[in-house]
C-alpha cells in the first residue's frame, strides 16, 4: 500500500473520530488530557505532513521539466540557472567540458552518465534555498570542496580506486541548499 494512500485513510479516519466525538457518539476528551498527546501528536503530525508533501515531489515525475542543453559563451562549458522550480538536463553522449549551476529555491537535476567525458572536469554550484541532483557515471572520480551554510553535500557516487580514471571536480556553495551525487 502506498503512503498517500494509508495517509489518507488516516485522515478519513480522524476526521470520521472527530465528528462522531461532535455527534456525542464518542467521548474522547481522555485522550487529549493524556501527557503524551499534548507533546506527540502533533510532532507526529508534522512529521507526516512534511514526509507527504516531500515525497509526492519526489516521486513527480513531471516535476522535472526536461531542457535541452544550455552550452555556454565559450561553446563548451554549461550554464544553467533555476529560480523557483525545477530543470532536469540529460547528456546522451554528448561531450562534457563543466558547468556552472545556480539554483535559487529550486532544483537542477544533472544527468551525465551517458556523458562523454575525455578530462578532468569542473562543476561550479551554487545553492540558495534549493537543490542539485547529479548523476555520474561510474567510471570517474568525484573530488568535493564544499562550503555550506545549513546545508550540504551529499557524496554517494562509487569511489574509483584507480588513479588514473578521470575526476569531476565538484566546487558547490550551499546556503540553505544541497547537492546529491550519485551513480
Amino acid at each position: 500500500m502506498k503512503t498517500r494512500t494509508i495517509i489518507g485513510l488516516l485522515l478519513i479516519v480522524a476526521g470520521a473520530w472527530k465528528l462522531a466525538n461532535m455527534w456525542g457518539i464518542i467521548e474522547n476528551a481522555w485522550l487529549w488530557s493524556q501527557s503524551w498527546t499534548a507533546y506527540i501528536a502533533p510532532v507526529l503530525l508534522l512529521y507526516t505532513g512534511a514526509i507527504v508533501i516531500v515525497d509526492s515531489y519526489r516521486r513527480d515525475p513531471d516535476q522535472w521539466l526536461q531542457r535541452p542543453l544550455p552550452i555556454g559563451d565559450e561553446g563548451k562549458r554549461i550554464h544553467c540557472s533555476v529560480h523557483y522550480g525545477g530543470d532536469a538536463y540529460v547528456y546522451h553522449g554528448e561531450s562534457f567540458h563543466g558547468a556552472r549551476l545556480d539554483a535559487f529555491c529550486g532544483g537542477i537535476r544533472l544527468d551525465l552518465r551517458e556523458a562523454t567525458i575525455t578530462e578532468d572536469e569542473e562543476i561550479d554550484i551554487h545553492t540558495f534555498c534549493g537543490g542539485v541532483e547529479l548523476l555520474v557515471p561510474d567510471t570517474v572520480n568525484v573530488v568535493v570542496k564544499s562550503r555550506s551554510f545549513i546545508g550540504g553535500v551529499g557524496n554517494h557516487a562509487m569511489c574509483m580506486n584507480d588513479k588514473s580514471s578521470l575526476s569531476l571536480h565538484i566546487i558547490a556553495s550551499n546556503f540553505f541548499g544541497g547537492v546529491d551525487i550519485k551513480n
